[in-house]
């Protein structure tokens, strides 16, 4: 029998698992992130944490020659990832693992690379950071996405949002200083577009959430769940001179 009281992990997983990104993000923030890192041929073993069901991961997979490792504390997006790998033929060189982002399950010193978008706030950008650096080999690079203050003013409807939602917004140029007190050398950092929340995110979620609620019309839960996400969407509307997500990339010395 499907459960017809779904919680909001529940829900937060059913809204994803169909979507091509589970957060703000583009083809062409990858490839320009990419651009930053210099000969790509010389990344052999690279780690994409919270990969989600791993749209990213195939972009990286189609302009990196290197072995990809997914982490992600959903099993069910990991399945989502391999399937997709044996799709596109590259289980050879793409795998999934589930676990965990603050506790990673590698061999110390492993990676050249380690990319993560849209997850690193979820532990906190320096304990990410600062986990992180310990399986990257020296001169190996992170490339990280985290929402960001992009300007002075910080309006605290923004600020009260992010931080229930158990988050926490720093300006760009903290985040870089963060970076450097963790063991890299800054390398670059720029704001993601308009259009990697609206059209790449928001939209295809929205289409999903309104099948929820059709498919779970007695929830009050699922009401709520509704509720949240749209508010979401409406603050970005409203404030997005104020804050978005923020490409970090830094190389470990």
């Amino acid at each position: 029998m499907e459960n017809e009281r779904p919680s909001f992990l529940d829900l937060l997983i059913e809204t994803h698992i169909g979507l091509e990104r589970q957060g703000p993000g583009s083809a062409e923030t990858v490839k320009k992130a990419l651009g930053f890192l210099g000969p790509l041929d010389r990344f052999k073993q690279i780690a994409d944490l919270g990969c989600g069901t791993g749209g990213q991961t195939m972009l990286l997979a189609e302009h990196v020659p290197g072995n990809i490792t997914g982490l992600d504390m959903f099993p069910v997006f990991i399945d989502e990832l391999k399937r997709k790998a044996k799709r596109k033929n590259l289980e050879n060189r793409v795998t999934g693992l589930a676990g965990h982002m603050e506790n990673l399950p590698f061999q110390k010193n492993s990676f050249d690379l380690i990319w993560s978008e849209g997850a690193i706030d979820n532990i906190g950008f320096r304990e990410g950071l600062a986990h992180w650096h310990g399986f990257l080999k020296q001169g190996g690079f992170v490339a990280v996405t985290c929402p960001s203050w992009l300007t002075k003013e910080h309006p605290a409807l923004v600020e009260q949002f992010w931080s229930d939602a158990g988050s926490h917004l720093d300006p760009v140029e903290k985040n870089v200083e963060i970076l450097q007190d963790c063991g890299y050398a800054f390398v670059a950092a720029f704001a993601l577009p308009e259009e990697c929340w609206t059209e790449n995110y928001f939209f295809p979620r929205e289409k999903a959430i309104r099948r929820l609620l059709e498919k779970y019309a007695q929830s009050e839960t699922m009401k709520e769940y509704a509720e949240q996400n749209q508010r979401e969407v409406e603050l970005y509307l409203k404030y997005k001179q104020h804050y978005g997500y923020v490409f970090y990339i830094g190389r470990a010395i």
